[in-house]
């Protein structure tokens, strides 16, 4: 049996909302690699941010909101902003005072408004996702620190994968739609998705995509790919890859999958693995689906 290529959204998937990794899953992933199957995560964050996150040694990476496609440390894609398109939508935010910050695979760039709306927002962000107020605070502070400050003169970046803002409404996140027609609006963030936060990023891409484009790269087969998610935004993962696991603390538009296991801080992404055979040498493993 072929070896199992295995993704995995990050963010409420393989560590929780206050950005921990449990032990568990880390040990699942060692587990599941030294058994011959290829683990990759599949996140709307670039590298940037998940350099600065205690995650287990990894395949590659699928990241930037799909933008980005990395295996075994070799760039198999890159699609981002141009420079123009940057300023444009800096521009945009600036006239509506939307804090913003640049997601680039060299780090992640934030304007004045971010400094100033960023605590607030983050701290709504992470308690929507389960963190008492504490636990929220440090959890904000330590993502704001990651930041780097921009001046508006050098905002108009051409290695930008995706811009982040804040919402003042929903409203924003309608007409950023209407204003870039040419790009892909999403949102994000707390309990049950709730919008706190646009984002706007090249069309053309989804986790769909970049998954398809790693594998033609791997000469590998989607009947041998097993994805992981807790969000609607996995979904289009799920629309690919064989077998599709939901995370017992995702939303209930996920939990449509294969297998729904246990929350993030309750081992799930572990007994999942072990379910379905990934800690077997990977000849074996596949008979189990």
């Amino acid at each position: 049996m072929k070896r199992k290529i295995v993704f995995l959204d990050v963010d409420g998937t393989l560590i929780d909302y206050e950005a921990k990794c449990p032990d568990s899953a880390k040990e699942a992933v060692r587990k599941a690699r030294e058994a011959g199957h290829k683990v990759y995560i599949c996140t709307g964050c670039s590298k940037a941010e998940i350099l600065q996150r205690d995650l287990p040694a990894l395949d590659g990476m699928i990241g930037g909101n799909d933008a980005y496609v990395e295996d075994d440390g070799q760039v198999v894609m890159h699609q981002g902003l141009t420079a123009q398109q940057t300023l444009d939508i800096v521009d945009w935010c600036r006239k509506r005072g939307l804090g913003l910050y640049l997601e680039s695979n060299a780090g992640m760039f934030c304007d004045d408004n971010m400094i100033v709306q960023g605590p607030e927002t983050m701290v709504k962000y992470t308690m929507g996702k389960g963190a008492d107020l504490s636990q929220a605070k440090d959890s904000s502070s330590q993502f704001l620190s990651q930041m780097i400050h921009l001046p508006y003169e050098d905002m108009g970046r051409d290695d930008v994968n995706k811009i982040s803002f804040i919402l003042s409404d929903y409203q924003d996140h309608l007409d950023s739609a209407t204003r870039f027609p040419d790009l892909i609006a999403n949102t994000w963030g707390g309990k049950g998705e709730h919008a706190l936060y646009g984002d706007l990023g090249p069309a053309g891409i989804t986790k769909k995509h970049a998954i398809e484009v790693l594998l033609t790269h791997l000469g590998a087969d989607a009947a041998d790919t097993i994805s992981f998610g807790d969000a609607k935004i996995d979904l289009s993962m799920f629309k690919l890859c064989a077998y599709n696991v939901a995370m017992g603390n995702g939303g209930p538009e996920i939990k449509a999958a294969d297998l729904v296991t246990a929350d993030v801080n309750d081992d799930g992404l572990y007994k999942a693995f072990e379910s379905l055979g990934l800690f077997e040498p990977a000849e074996s493993a596949a008979a189990r689906l």
